[in-house]
């Protein structure tokens, strides 16, 4: 089955530190992004990330402060070790507007674009209701 990277960029009236933990703890990601996260192996960097009581287990590679995390899912068959599915976030902030943009990157077998699109729409519309701040899709 094919993958899809989708791409989207949102605007957020919020600082980069008040976001990162959201993106970037078990506790963050739960409040908004999944029903349950949790670190199995804190060595190793592994998550259990629970969907729709689905446990998917990824692995944390990318870690920078206030910028960018990166989850790669852990392979469940032959075709995800050659090409994994991961999602990655990516903060920036314009001084001079004084915005904050959170770039969203899902390579995922969601391959409806559309379904993406409105799903990654009403997430990040639940994070910034639960920081209080208001979001703009870019």
């Amino acid at each position: 089955m094919a993958k899809l990277k989708y791409v989207a960029e949102f605007e957020i009236n919020a600082s980069v530190k008040m976001l990162f933990p959201y993106l970037s703890t078990p506790l963050g990601l739960s409040e908004w992004f999944a029903e349950k996260v949790k670190v199995v192996n804190a060595e190793e960097r592994i998550y259990d990330i629970v969907w729709d009581g689905t446990s998917h287990l990824a692995k944390l590679t990318a870690l920078q402060l206030n910028k960018h995390v990166k989850f790669v899912f852990l392979p469940e068959n032959e075709a995800d070790k050659e090409d994994p599915s991961y999602l990655e976030f990516k903060l920036a902030h314009n001084d001079m507007t004084e915005t904050t943009f959170l770039k969203v990157i899902d390579y995922s077998l969601i391959d409806n674009e559309a379904d993406l699109k409105e799903l990654w729409i009403s997430l990040i519309h639940s994070l910034c209701e639960l920081i209080g701040a208001k979001e703009t899709h870019a």
